[in-house]
């Protein structure tokens, strides 16, 4: 049976209906506002961009900006998610980045030049080492102590014809005669090859590895700067992407270095743990020895300093001498322009 409401009670029923219903809406709002906040935290998540980068070499203390600007959150800060691989064969970081398989990769600057040459489309974004840490070494208690002794020598190299170029260059420019020195390709034993006696000189053993390891065995050597011999004053080590990779993310790559100028400046002022942030990433088929890492950074960090300029800043005139004197080596067509090799962002 039906019973009739009274407008007063009625009126509650609307009361309470509604506030029913605004307390449902305000629970849903709330629930609703949490979904949204946790979504904006995905989003931000997701937000980070991926990049990959890929050494030159197994992870020593050139490497320490990137670890550094990686544990410290730098990356993070720009809003990248910044992967760091080890190449399998020293050749393959720059031939990756040219295929748009990596994002960034390190490499030598002559070596840029030389892939532009051969139509591989890459471009240097930094200068990350600013002089040659190759140099031609002697025995200190030999009887070679210029590059024009090496006349009738044997000189141990890894069949490299850039290092070709630079042994007649230094022989050449000190007076000598490089068609008389005979050049023994020892693959990557250097270290052995001179400290057993089976050359009288090696080209291709950094001042920063291999003449701290032969110091350390007890077998000193004499480093001959091939700036100081006719080879100009180029980047031993630069930071590449490819032509399209510039064109698709460039903003990422600024922020890429903004990171990484933080990392570097991190490196400087706390150059111990830096290092022990590198040994934590030692590859296991590469031990790294931190007595001989140690004086590597500190060798590494003044050849590092763009001084007035920020970290990785390319000068014009130092990619046309090298532009010019791999020309004139026939390492390099001529029509090859120098200002189209690099960019500073």
């Amino acid at each position: 049976m039906n019973q009739l409401k009274s407008p007063q009670r009625g009126l509650i029923s609307v009361f309470l209906v509604c506030t029913l219903l605004l307390i449902s809406s305000c629970g849903k709002a709330d629930k609703l506002n949490s979904n949204s906040q946790t979504g904006s935290s995905n989003t931000e998540n997701k937000q980070s961009h991926k990049l990959t980068i890929m050494l030159d070499w197994y992870p020593n203390a050139v490497h320490s900006f990137l670890y550094a600007a990686q544990q410290q959150g730098f990356f993070q800060e720009e809003g990248l998610d910044v992967e760091i691989k080890m190449p399998a064969d020293s050749n393959d970081a720059l031939k990756l980045v040219a295929a748009n398989q990596i994002d960034l990769a390190l490499s030598y600057q002559p070596q840029v030049l030389m892939a532009r040459g051969e139509k591989i489309p890459v471009r240097s974004i930094a200068a990350i080492v600013r002089h040659p840490l190759n140099h031609l070494m002697v025995p200190q208690a030999g009887s070679i102590h210029s590059p024009k002794e090496l006349a009738g020598k044997q000189i141990g190299y890894s069949s490299i014809p850039l290092y070709e170029a630079m042994i007649r260059t230094m022989i050449q420019s000190d007076g000598g005669d490089p068609s008389s020195a005979k050049l023994i390709d020892v693959g990557f034993d250097l270290i052995p090859a001179i400290s057993t006696g089976q050359v009288d000189a090696i080209m291709g053993g950094f001042i920063n590895h291999e003449q701290l390891i032969l110091e350390k065995e007890g077998h000193p050597v004499t480093s001959l700067n091939p700036t100081d011999y006719g080879v100009p004053d180029y980047y031993e080590l630069v930071l590449v992407v490819s032509e399209q990779g510039l064109q698709n993310s460039e903003a990422y790559f600024k922020k890429f270095l903004n990171a990484i100028t933080k990392g570097q400046i991190f490196v400087e002022q706390n150059p111990e743990q830096a290092l022990d942030l590198l040994v934590a990433h030692e590859d296991a088929t590469s031990p790294l020895d931190k007595e001989i890492e140690k004086k590597s950074l500190e060798i590494l960090l003044p050849l590092m300093n763009a001084g007035d300029q920020s970290f990785g800043y390319q000068d014009p005139t130092s990619w046309e001498k090298v532009q010019l004197w791999l020309s004139t080596n026939d390492l390099l067509p001529e029509d090859i322009k120098a200002q189209e090799a690099f960019i500073n962002l």
